[in-house]
């Protein structure tokens, strides 16, 4: 029988650092549900989860998903690319501080698979319709190796996806907004 810790997860006193490989992230009504690998040692197996977190996700996560919506887009052809010569509208890839621009505003990524070792990515998304319907998009796999890439913004898209895969690895070890019950009242 296991030894019972008194306090598990995140700020436990024995907790230990592991590899976390994401594989699958998906974010449906504010919940995070991901697939991925850990081991507790580069030497130890790998032991395979499915996980879907009852936290809502924190607004980081939902903030790196949010940049790479114009890869979405230009991955399923929805917007054109800005085509060689003319100069780039800085709205087209904002700071990362800033709104996305008004044109990506019915876009959503919802998730991402990743491609073996990591070496690729397809991107899973949304885009809403004038009428209110939902048009479900899902890229193309994209290779981050450069002799296949085909696409303009690769490296783009990798170092965004850096981002979006901390965010998941943060939320797998505890990162999720901070919510608390508010008061009924009852009289």
């Amino acid at each position: 029988m296991s030894q019972l810790l008194p306090t598990v997860g995140p700020d436990s006193p024995e907790a230990t650092t592991s590899i976390i490989t994401i594989q699958k992230a998906k974010v449906k009504d504010q919940h995070l549900t991901c697939e991925f690998t850990e081991q507790r040692t580069p030497e130890a197996p790998p032991r395979t989860f499915a996980l879907t977190c009852a936290e809502q996700v924190h607004a980081d996560l939902t903030h790196a998903l949010s940049r790479l919506v114009p890869h979405l887009c230009l991955l399923t052809e929805q917007l054109t690319e800005p085509k060689e010569g003319v100069s780039q509208t800085p709205d087209f890839w904002p700071d990362d501080s800033e709104e996305l621009p008004a044109l990506f505003e019915a876009f959503t990524v919802t998730g991402f698979s990743m491609g073996r070792y990591q070496g690729g990515v397809t991107l899973i998304g949304q885009r809403e319709l004038t009428g209110g319907r939902v048009l479900n998009l899902t890229t193309p796999y994209q290779s981050f190796d450069d002799e296949q890439a085909t696409y303009s913004y690769t490296g783009l898209l990798e170092t965004t996806l850096q981002t979006a895969l901390a965010e998941v690895e943060a939320a797998l070890r505890g990162k999720c907004t901070d919510y608390r019950q508010l008061a009924l009242a009852f009289g």
